[in-house]
This record gives structure tokens, C-alpha cells and sequence, in this order.
């Protein structure tokens, strides 16, 4: 004689208001990605993955969320070229069947992800790490599912202020004019390395992936990292650490150049993508002389980008 368990998430809630999302956060798995004549990627994603949930019902069948991601890892456990997007698109689609009262799923995952480096001078390998970002949102559409998917990363890096740093410039350049002809101190200015207060920066691109087109997680790896004053290093002998701060010092750069910088390399980079495909840019500085920290966005369409962008290259 089997057991009939009352299923109380169906009960009508006593206060019967509908929640935006309801589900599972910090969800960890294995993934092994196989590449063609290359080594497997090993990666330990954390997904979060929620619905919606109506009025009319007390709760969500929690155990149905990551009963969800773990069919789908199991299921793409050996295919080649996964797409880390694919994978959270494929969770979300899942919790709307297993949720039928749903009309909206959303499944996020991020993981660390090593890059090797060469470093300037010495040219050791450094392993370095940065976070890869995939997320997926599904709605119901009739008997129909859409799903929008983004990919994306984030990347740690410096940047150098160039206000504190033209300060410095004209102070030193007006020290350096008592004892020195104007000649001289232009010589000297343009060979020296001028101080500013350094920023650990996090910069962040999440983009949009219509179906059928792909997005490589290294091209955006690449764009946030050559979009900052200089990257890091986790291994840097003497000679390297003088070349980066030279590096970063060279290319002073706000939080907005470095945001407006990343918006031009997409729209170059991600030519191929369509008009609608939507892109998400941020970056924090993390200042060193000051208690808060800096910050800059920007949300929009390729269209938008490229009419901005288009225009300012006419005037």
C-alpha cells in the first residue's frame, strides 16, 4: 500500500499575492566541457534558477529546480562545444515543463575560469583568473516557449586615474621650472613616468546570443582586459612589476573610458550580430584614496551603439 503525501504547494496561500521568482540559488555541478584536439575545460559552475509563481498557489516544487539542472549537465555532460548559455536556455525550458503554472523561468550560472598569461618582460606563464557569466530567461508564449540567453564575464584589471594624475604633471612641471628652462622640463615630462592613484577594476560585458549565431566567452575576455590602463599579473618578477605600473600609467583612463571603450570594441568585434541583440557594459573601481568607489554602465541595442557611434564619427 503506497503512501499519498498532500502536496501543500498547491494549497491557496493565505495571503494571495504573486511573487516575481521563486526557486534554488548556489546550486554547484561538475561540468567537464570536451574540445576537439584540445584539453577538456573542467569547470564548477553555481546556478541559480528560478519561476514565477501565481496568486493561486501556496509554493514551488523547490526539488524541481535543481532536479532540472542536473538532468540537463547530465544530458550534456559529454557533447562538444557546449555552450554555457545553451546549458542555462535548456534549464530554463525544463522548469516550465516541470512547472506548468509558470509563465516565466530565469536560471543564471557563473564560474571561475583560468587564462594563461605571459607576462611582459620576463615572459613566465601566469595563470590568471576570471569569471564567466551565462544566464537564460524563458517566457511562455502561447504553447510556445522564447528564450533570451547572454553570455559574458567578468575580469579584474587596473586603471589609473588621469585627473589626479594631470594634477601631478603641472606640479611637477612648475617644480622642475625654477631650476630648469621650459626646453628641458618638456624633455623631462615626456620621458618620466608621472604618479596617480592606482584602481582595482572589475569590468563586466554581458551580450545577448540570437539563435544560430555564437559569441566566444575569450573575444569578451579579451575587450575587458585590453579596455583598462593594464591587466594583472599573479606571477610578476621585478622587471614586470616596473612594465605594468609603466603600462598602466601610460594609458590613464576613468571608469567612463573604460565602459565607452568596451561599447566600441563590441560594436567592431560583434559586427555580425543583429540590430536587436542587446548588450549589457559595467565597470567598478575600486579607489584607493577614497572610501566609495567608482562606477559606470551602459544597457542598450547594437542599433543604439552603432547609430551613437556612427554619428559621432559624421560630426
Amino acid at each position: 500500500m503506497s503512501t499519498c503525501f498532500p502536496d501543500t504547494q498547491n494549497e491557496l496561500p493565505k495571503i494571495p499575492i504573486s511573487l516575481t521568482r521563486v526557486g534554488v540559488t548556489g546550486v554547484k555541478k561538475l561540468v567537464k566541457i570536451e574540445r576537439k584536439n584540445k584539453r577538456p575545460i573542467i569547470m564548477l559552475p553555481v546556478f541559480n534558477a528560478f519561476v514565477d509563481l501565481p496568486s493561486s498557489k501556496r509554493g514551488i516544487h523547490m526539488s524541481r529546480n535543481p532536479e532540472a539542472i542536473s538532468e540537463v549537465i547530465e544530458e550534456a555532460v559529454n557533447g562538444i562545444n557546449i555552450e554555457l548559455e545553451s546549458l542555462c536556455a535548456k534549464i530554463a525550458s525544463l522548469l516550465l515543463k516541470k512547472h506548468k503554472y509558470a509563465q516565466r523561468a530565469e536560471v543564471n550560472m557563473e564560474s571561475d575560469f583560468a587564462i594563461v598569461r605571459r607576462t611582459p618582460v620576463t615572459n613566465n606563464k601566469s595563470q590568471e583568473m576570471v569569471k564567466i557569466i551565462a544566464n537564460a530567461v524563458g517566457f511562455r508564449n502561447g504553447n510556445d516557449v522564447k528564450i533570451r540567453k547572454m553570455i559574458g564575464a567578468e575580469v579584474t584589471g587596473i586603471t589609473v586615474c588621469p585627473c589626479a594624475q594631470e594634477l601631478l604633471k603641472e606640479l611637477n612641471k612648475q617644480r622642475l621650472l625654477k631650476f630648469l628652462d621650459e626646453n628641458t622640463v618638456e624633455k623631462v615630462m615626456k620621458n618620466v613616468t608621472v604618479a596617480s592613484h592606482n584602481q582595482r577594476s572589475r569590468g563586466t560585458i554581458m551580450i545577448e546570443v540570437p539563435e544560430n549565431y555564437e559569441v566566444r566567452g575569450e573575444d569578451i575576455i579579451e575587450i575587458i582586459e585590453s579596455s583598462m590602463s593594464s591587466p594583472v599579473y599573479e606571477l610578476l618578477k621585478r622587471p614586470d612589476e616596473s612594465k605594468v605600473v609603466e603600462m598602466a600609467h601610460k594609458k590613464p583612463m576613468f571608469v567612463e573610458d573604460s565602459v565607452r571603450e568596451m561599447l566600441y570594441k563590441i560594436v567592431e568585434k560583434f559586427s555580425y550580430l543583429p540590430d536587436n541583440t542587446i548588450v549589457t557594459v559595467r565597470q567598478v573601481n575600486e579607489e584607493s584614496i577614497h572610501q566609495h568607489n567608482a562606477f559606470a554602465e551602459r544597457v542598450a541595442t547594437l542599433q543604439e551603439l552603432r547609430y551613437e557611434i556612427n554619428k559621432n564619427k559624421e560630426q
